[in-house]
């Protein structure tokens, strides 16, 4: 599993299949797809949402816990966003609805000085993600897509979704946010992959850039 950067750059390169009906929506190497591939490490958490919760520390004022109910009640926004894999698949036009991150903060009192935060999520997987790239409009800690709860393989009962950002970055079953004066590598960051992941400027990898193949995902579960 650790070794997924090297396997990836191993495999064949694909022809680009970006074409100028796309305009600047399509990341250079990306390839589009109707479906919703399906790709994660490890088994596919249970929840009992009586005891679920979400953590919230590090730079804030108070450490707090919310429970599934609590972040339900929150007001929510519906959003519609372009994401990209770093496997190279893109699909337009995702329906999300959640509460918009940038909402979210304002409850949280975040220190002055946090300017990352490392997401943690089941089982044991984190990624870090720059603050000021969490307070895009369309930055949702998402309950739903398209129109219908979230299955358990896309990350229910709730998800980070930062559509800016190659989709690693989007962790499923978030439990923790954690925020940081200085930035830290997450799973992925340290084993291979880049430190941001703007899908525009094909940060892939950590270290030389290496294209990825497409053919990583095609053989894998869809939706």
């Amino acid at each position: 599993m650790h070794n997924k950067a090297e396997r990836l750059k191993k495999t064949k390169i694909p022809a680009s299949k970006a074409g100028a009906e796309h305009g600047d929506r399509l990341p250079p190497g990306q390839v589009l797809t109707e479906k919703f591939p399906i790709l994660h490490e490890g088994e596919v958490p249970e929840y009992d949402l009586s005891t679920w919760d979400l953590k919230v520390f590090g730079e804030v004022e108070e450490e707090k816990v919310f429970s599934f109910a609590e972040l339900q009640a929150m007001p929510q926004v519906n959003t519609v966003s372009d994401i990209h894999c770093v496997t190279r698949w893109s699909k337009f036009d995702t329906p999300w609805e959640g509460i918009r991150f940038s909402d979210f903060i304002k409850l949280l009192g975040v220190k002055p000085e946090a300017k990352y935060v490392m997401i943690h999520a089941d089982h044991d997987y984190e990624t870090n993600v720059p603050l000021e790239e969490l307070m895009h409009d369309d930055v949702l800690l998402a309950f739903k897509f398209n129109g219908e709860p979230l299955t358990p393989k896309h990350g229910y009962p709730l998800r980070l979704v930062v559509p800016q950002l190659y989709f690693w970055k989007s962790a499923k079953w978030i439990r923790g946010l954690e925020f940081m004066k200085e930035d830290r590598n997450g799973f992925w960051e340290v084993n291979g992959f880049h430190h941001f992941a703007d899908p525009f400027k094909e940060q892939r990898f950590s270290g030389e850039d290496i294209p990825i193949p497409e053919d990583e995902w095609t053989k894998k579960e869809f939706d």
